[in-house]
């Protein structure tokens, strides 16, 4: 993460929060029932769009020491944004925002603000080399509202001044937060106050850019006509003035206000579905830094403005909704796009992909997912299967002997009788994932609810979710289809709860296999839309399979994270011959293996020949044998020797 000894491009100064969005629109928010939780507050907002679109950002303010506070400073490192500036108030709660869609003109919010951390943000908490490593930095209308804010906004803005940095002011005007409206006004936008504008004004002088709605420069300049407003603040400010006209797109004026916002300079605008407003102003801002920061043509400052305003527009919530850079060169490329944006499958496509966080390129899994399997050991052993939770809950205990920062390591555990485990594993840094498939079912069906998306609406959104389908692509075509028809469910249950989806394709048990069987599977399911984020495969004996597995995935969706090996309860040393010949394939990154471990550990403890030590210990014995063979096979794939085994098996 960039820190103050390196140079940034953008530091954001003021209001972060948590974004609770009503899941239900089209209602009132008095009828809405459940919420989404998001990062929020303009200048956070702000912060994380221009880091998505690849300028190097961070945000000054505070946050509670709380849940909360804790949640903004991870996605803030999450999204890549340096949180040098974020102080932590032991007093104060991280603010709250509960917000609605109630129809295209009407959003109502609720502005939980009192006394909150990031209002408390005073002179003292600015770091003076934070400051001066950026190249600019934002403030905003609200933080200008109370003494304490507009000082530590103030001494920022000169501290970068100083330095030769360019400051930064998003109007940000919410008259509720000035105390003008009543406390479930604060959808309420313009109410003029001549206070008000006197107090904004004293910013203008230290402003290089100044950015508002036609409403915002009217409290700005103290007139509610635009032009006699922008006038009035171009007589206080040299600063370039951008007027964000909402589906007109935008005007900016470097110079002298003309009679008609229209001979400003204007980018291209976008025709789109007003789904949400919420949000598409910080959108509009990042784009616009992300050009004018870059030294881009006036006029494509303002393109990108309106473009990623117009993406966010489309969208349900805020930070979550800016696009990347990636995403916004697809929307920029001359491609016909729907007028509901949201529909355009493969623009969110990209937006998903390039917003999943982490990067996987080396993965080892200890799947204990199995549900079935152990209530077979149970009879076996003449167990009783209320014993199989806390051998599950053993996992971590072996996962954790072989862990070590900088490496990738999960964990594969059910809700049925994995629960325990996948409680403490919230508190890990591993890839954790979770069945949804009601074991051995073919055609698909899913465990616990009729309903696949109400239920993985209950899983925390860490949990990958797997699910295994018996599918062979000669399969009888009904069913394929039923197959098909509850995979692409699945699907969109995982994208609309914002779930990664791994898909475990078993082609060897109903049907005949060659190098081309696993790539046909895929190819038909891609044909049928699905892109889920993993694939979990057998393994291969020749490089050929692999080989027709790679181009399939590759042509159909680049961004996908890749591919990780199944085991089948093959041998340690079959499944070692087969990462040999997998590991040379680029878009395999690793295993997610269960019974060749822990079988005879679960039979020998089920059984009460072992204890838990015992068990742990043969556990990871078993996981760190596959684990080395897999990064020996990676680094005699690479050519490097010399990084193939880093720990020896325990």
């Amino acid at each position: 993460m960039p820190g103050a000894a390196q140079q940034l491009d953008l530091i954001t100064i003021g209001r972060s929060s948590i974004d609770l969005y009503g899941e239900q629109t089209g209602g009132r928010l008095e009828d809405m029932m459940s919420f989404a939780k998001y990062i929020g507050g303009s200048p956070t907002n702000t912060a994380i769009g221009v880091s998505r679109l690849g300028l190097r950002s961070g945000l000054i303010t505070r946050v509670g020491a709380d849940h909360f506070g804790r949640f903004i400073t991870e996605e803030l490192a999450r999204e890549g944004v340096a949180t040098n500036g974020v102080a932590i108030d032991s007093e104060r709660l991280t603010a709250l925002v509960f917000l609605g869609i109630s129809d295209p003109d009407t959003f109502p919010l609720i502005f939980y603000r009192e006394n909150c951390a990031d209002m408390a943000l005073a002179a003292g908490d600015i770091d003076e080399a934070f400051v001066r490593s950026a190249g600019a930095v934002l403030i905003n209308g609200t933080h200008l509202s109370q003494p304490n804010v507009f000082d530590a906004s103030v001494h920022a803005c000169r501290i970068a001044r100083a330095a030769g940095a360019r400051v930064v002011f998003d109007i940000d005007y919410r008259p509720v937060l000035w105390g003008l409206t009543s406390k479930d006004m604060g959808e309420n936008r313009f109410v003029a106050h001549a206070g008000v504008t006197a107090r904004l004004q004293e910013v203008l002088p230290l402003c290089d850019l100044i950015v508002g709605t036609e409403e915002e420069m009217h409290i700005l300049g103290g007139s509610t006509d635009t032009i006699a407003a922008m006038r009035a603040i171009r007589e206080k400010t040299p600063a370039l003035l951008v007027c964000k006209r909402g589906a007109h797109g935008c005007s900016a004026f470097p110079d002298a206000i003309p009679d008609s916002l229209d001979d400003g300079v204007v980018g291209r605008g976008f025709q789109i579905e007003v789904f949400n407003v919420l949000g598409a102003g910080d959108a509009f801002m990042a784009g616009f830094l992300r050009g004018w920061l870059r030294g881009e043509p006036l006029a494509m400052c303002c393109e990108y403005g309106n473009a990623c305003g117009a993406i966010v527009v489309s969208r349900h919530g805020c930070a979550p909704a800016m696009p990347t850079w990636d995403e916004l060169q697809q929307f920029l490329d001359g491609t016909p796009r729907p007028f509901r944006l949201r529909d355009d499958a493969a623009l969110e496509h990209v937006h998903w992909a390039s917003t999943r966080t982490g990067v996987y390129d080396d993965l080892t899994v200890l799947a204990m997912d199995h549900r079935s399997q152990f209530e077979d050991l149970c009879r076996e052993t003449g167990a009783d299967p209320a014993r199989i939770p806390a051998f599950k809950a053993l996992t971590l205990r072996a996962v954790n002997q072989l862990a070590k920062p900088g490496e990738h390591f999960g964990v594969l555990l059910d809700g049925r009788y994995g629960m325990r485990g996948l409680e403490a594993a919230a508190d890990l840094p591993y890839w954790i994932g979770r069945p949804i498939e009601l074991p051995g079912s073919r055609p698909l069906a899913f465990e616990s609810s009729a309903d696949v998306a109400t239920e993985v609406a209950t899983w925390p959104r860490n949990h990958v979710v797997k699910c295994l389908v018996f599918y062979h692509p000669d399969d009888p075509l009904d069913l394929l289809e039923q197959q098909e028809r509850q995979l692409r469910r699945l699907q969109d249950a995982c994208r609309k709860t914002r779930h990664e989806l791994l898909v475990e394709i078993i082609v060897s048990r109903h049907g005949a296999v060659d190098a081309h069987t696993a790539a046909r599977a895929i190819q038909r399911l891609y044909d049928q839309g699905m892109k889920p984020d993993w694939w979990k495969l057998e393994p291969a004996a020749d490089s050929a399979t692999w080989a027709n597995i790679e181009h399939v995935i590759r042509g159909n969706d680049p961004l996908c994270r890749g591919v990780l090996l199944l085991g089948l309860q093959a041998s340690a040393a079959a499944l070692a011959a087969s990462f040999r010949v997998a590991a040379a394939s680029p878009i395999v990154k690793g295993f997610a293996v269960g019974r060749t471990i822990f079988a005879d550990a679960a039979a020998r403890w089920l059984a009460g020949d072992i204890d838990d030590d015992a068990a742990v210990a043969d556990l990871a014995a078993s996981f760190g044998t596959l684990v080395n063979a897999w990064r020996a096979a990676r680094a005699e794939a690479s050519g490097d020797t010399s990084k193939g085994i880093t720990r020896k098996a325990v």
